[in-house]
């Protein structure tokens, strides 16, 4: 399968793999799927890019 992130997004991702202590992938799916644990939407692109989005923002300001 393959999945295009927006180049923000993904970029973002792997600036936070020092601090995680693990890969920007593993962060990604582990956001996803508390994504798919807490609604009933389907999983698309658009939802994809706002989970992606909206869990960026909550680590930012933490």
């Amino acid at each position: 399968m393959t999945m295009y992130i927006d180049t923000d997004i993904l970029n973002d991702f792997r600036m936070r793999i020092d601090e995680a202590g693990y890969g920007y992938q593993t962060m990604i799916n582990e956001v996803l799927r508390e994504y798919l644990s807490k609604s009933g939407k389907p999983l698309d692109e658009s939802v994809i890019r706002q989970v992606i989005r909206e869990e960026l923002n909550r680590v930012a300001h933490t």
